[in-house]
């Protein structure tokens, strides 16, 4: 499945994306008889190096054809741009945005990826590994049938500590709402990183443009936050999946391909469910309760027969624990690399 080319498009686009307000990147192509034979990208995220306190690079949108020479060739030029800049690790894949999705595929070939989650060809591992890479972390993503049973026990939890903790389910019916409550939903997504590492605060143009993107192809209803009085404590971000549409179309929307995206969003089976956190003070008292009851509800309101849960850690144990009990079949899984400089 191809990316949204409009996507593609600004990530290589210095004055349009907000990635290169703060940071900087190189983009290499490997060239054979006047050929492309491989790319690939390499970013200094400032932000997110001052943020964890570390000197990191990171790579991606790797591609290569099936030759060892000319993916070391690749990465060669790429430890030299990061090491020039006072880099001392690089880590990857890993994109621009929060929205560009994590890692390498390295189970699950033969299931087509949620909307932005990255695919690869099963060699690539290995073209890695070769320059030096070794495994860093892995995320998995699950799959969980509509038909599959659900404890009422997590809808009455759900209910109790929103009672109790005085909080509140807010969905949205327009898009043109969501866009209204954008800058709480980046200062929310910032707090939610709080307690966590690996992470970067978005800015406020990158919560912008991140929303510009999702609202291409998002149902409204199926975004919800947690309010407690008139501040976000929590969100649950899930979308129609669209991915049959976006490979129809070779992933271009314009000048007709939207025709096809607005149809899809209203026949699709499929939902990806693509994010979901908490504020810190609210993970120990039951807000994951509201969240996988707001899940599930989602999932039926929206008469879905399908759900994918988009790339969860593997060191996250409980939440992995909690939803293998919701019958949560773990089906595909990324791996992301990391080598010192």
């Amino acid at each position: 499945m191809p990316p949204l080319a409009a996507d593609a498009a600004l990530m290589l686009n210095r004055e349009r994306h907000p990635f290169f307000r703060h940071s900087d990147a190189i983009f290499l192509l490997a060239w054979q008889n006047g050929e492309a034979i491989g790319r690939l990208a390499v970013l200094d995220n400032a932000n997110y190096n001052a943020f964890n306190h570390e000197r990191t690079a990171f790579f991606y949108l790797f591609e290569c054809i099936d030759d060892r020479e000319t993916a070391l060739a690749l990465f060669a030029r790429g430890f030299d741009w990061a090491r020039a800049r006072g880099l001392n690790r690089m880590v990857g894949p890993h994109g621009l945005s929060a929205l560009d999705g994590l890692g390498l595929l390295v189970k699950g070939f033969e299931h087509r990826p949620a909307l932005g989650i990255p695919y690869n060809l099963p060699f690539y591992p290995g073209l890695i590994e070769a320059a030096g890479f070794e495994r860093m972390d892995d995320s998995v993503s699950g799959y969980l049938s509509a038909a599959m049973p659900f404890p009422e026990k997590i809808h009455e939890v759900s209910a109790l500590v929103q009672k109790r903790r005085g909080l509140r389910v807010v969905r949205f019916q327009t898009r043109r709402e969501l866009l209204r409550l954008t800058p709480q939903l980046g200062d929310l997504y910032n707090a939610a990183l709080g307690g966590t590492s690996g992470g970067v605060p978005l800015t406020a143009e990158e919560m912008q443009t991140i929303a510009n993107q999702i609202l291409l192809y998002a149902d409204p209803r199926l975004i919800k936050i947690v309010m407690k009085e008139d501040e976000p404590v929590g969100f649950l971000l899930a979308y129609p999946d669209v991915s049959a549409a976006v490979q129809r179309t070779g992933g271009r929307v314009w000048p007709l391909g939207w025709i096809d995206l607005l149809r899809e969003l209203k026949r699709t089976k499929w939902v990806n469910i693509n994010g979901a956190g908490i504020v810190e003070k609210y993970r120990g008292l039951g807000g994951m309760a509201i969240l996988f009851s707001e899940m599930q509800k989602s999932i039926a309101e929206g008469h879905f027969e399908h759900a994918d849960l988009v790339q969860i850690s593997v060191s996250n144990d409980n939440m992995q624990r909690e939803l293998r009990d919701l019958g949560v079949d773990f089906y595909k899984m990324h791996r992301q690399y990391a080598r010192a400089l």
